[in-house]
């Protein structure tokens, strides 16, 4: 399992956020506290995720895969919440 952070970009008209969203938190684990950004720990690939995520945005938006599973991590001013996620998740 890794993790995956999507990052979309939605500028068709009659942007579907609610299916996309739900289908995002479907691929597992997630935590989503920036806009349009989401950090995911799933067994899928990145192409895997694109693609399907592909079917239900316009062809006007952007969708941003990447695996980001390593030890290199950092952040700051999110809620408890938010960082208890990220610890927990990264060990």
């Amino acid at each position: 399992m890794s993790t995956k952070l999507i990052a979309y970009d939605l500028n068709s008209p009659g942007q579907n956020y609610d299916e996309l969203i739900e289908k995002i938190k479907s691929y597992g684990a997630w935590w989503h506290h920036l806009d349009s950004t989401w950090l995911v720990k799933t067994n899928r690939t990145t192409s895997n995720i694109r693609d399907d995520l592909k079917k239900i945005v316009g062809s006007d938006d952007e969708i941003l895969v990447i695996d980001v599973t390593s030890d290199a991590r950092a952040w700051t001013g999110f809620n408890t919440s938010g960082s208890k996620w990220l610890k927990e998740t990264w060990g």
